[in-house]
C-alpha cells in the first residue's frame, strides 16, 4: 500500500450548517440534512480520523484488502440465515423493522454531496469515508440506541464521544435544547452518558465487520470494547420522538 497524499482541510461552514441544522429540526427524518451539517462543519475532523485508521494495523490491513462493507450489508438474504443471535442477524432485524437498506445511507450522502460538491478523494479516504458511514446502522445495532429521534441523537452523542466533529456536536447540542426537560435535565444528562460511553470505547472504525456478523451480537461487544447498556444506562434505552406540532417529546425506558 503507497501513502496516500494530502488532502486540504476543509473550512469551517457555519452559515451552511446552522441552515441545514434549522431543516433538519423541522423535519428529522432527512438524513441527507444530517450528512450536511456534518460535511459542513467537519474541518480537519475527517482527516483526523483517516490518519489513525491508517496508522492502525488493522486499518492498513482493510486498506490493503478493501472489503466492501456496502456490499456485505446489502445482502439481506445473508445475514437473515446467520443464526439467531448474532450481530449480522441482529442488524438484519433492525433494517427490517426500521423498513431501512444500506444504500438509503449511499442515496443520503449522495443527495447531501450534490448540493455542495467537493474535490473528489484518493482512493484511500474514499474507502475509509464510504466505511465510516456503511457503518452507521451496524453502530445502532451495537449500542442498542434506536432510529427514533432520541436514539439517533444519542448514537450521535456516542459519535461524538468517539469520533469528535463539530457538525455531531451541533446536532447533539441542538437535541438537547430542543429535547425534553426536567429539573434534574434527565434527557440531557442521558446524552452526556452516550457521550461518556463513545469517548471509552476503543476505535471502532478499524474492526472488520465482515468477520464478526456470524457471530453472537453480545461477543462482539465484548470484543470490540463496547461498555454495555446496563453499566451506562441503568434505566434502559430511551425511545422518543417530538409529537406533531410541538417541541415536546415523549419518552420512554426500552429493556435492553
Amino acid at each position: 500500500m503507497q501513502d496516500s497524499p494530502p488532502t486540504v482541510t476543509g473550512r469551517l461552514e457555519w452559515r451552511r450548517a446552522w441552515a441545514a441544522m434549522r431543516a433538519l429540526i423541522a423535519d428529522s427524518q432527512r438524513t441527507d440534512l444530517a450528512f450536511e451539517v456534518i460535511d459542513a462543519l467537519s474541518g480537519s475532523s475527517f482527516e483526523r480520523s483517516f490518519q489513525r485508521f491508517r496508522d492502525h494495523p488493522a486499518g492498513r490491513r482493510l486498506l490493503d484488502e478493501r472489503p466492501s462493507l456496502l456490499a456485505t450489508l446489502s445482502d439481506r438474504r445473508a445475514l437473515e440465515n446467520l443464526p439467531a443471535g448474532s450481530f449480522g442477524r441482529a442488524y438484519a432485524t433492525f433494517i427490517t423493522s426500521a423498513d431501512l437498506s444500506p444504500e438509503g445511507l449511499v442515496a443520503a450522502e449522495a443527495a447531501a454531496a450534490a448540493r455542495h460538491p467537493r474535490p473528489p478523494l484518493d482512493a484511500d479516504r474514499e474507502f475509509f469515508a464510504d466505511r465510516m458511514r456503511d457503518m452507521h446502522d451496524l453502530w445502532h445495532v451495537l449500542t442498542g440506541y434506536g432510529m427514533d429521534e432520541a436514539g439517533e441523537a444519542a448514537l450521535l452523542a456516542f459519535n461524538l464521544g468517539h469520533v469528535p466533529n463539530l457538525g455531531m456536536g451541533l446536532i447533539v447540542g441542538a437535541s438537547a435544547v430542543i429535547g425534553p426537560k426536567d429539573v434534574r435535565l434527565s434527557f440531557q444528562r442521558y446524552l452526556l452518558q452516550a457521550w461518556r460511553r463513545g469517548r471509552s470505547t476503543p476505535m471502532l472504525s478499524v474492526a472488520a465487520y465482515e468477520r464478526l456478523l456470524a457471530q453472537p451480537l453480545d461477543d462482539v461487544r465484548q470484543l470490540l470494547g463496547i461498555p454495555p447498556v446496563s453499566a451506562v444506562h441503568p434505566q434502559g434505552i430511551l425511545v422518543g420522538n417530538r409529537a406533531s406540532g410541538s417541541n415536546r417529546w415523549t419518552v420512554a425506558p426500552r429493556p435492553r
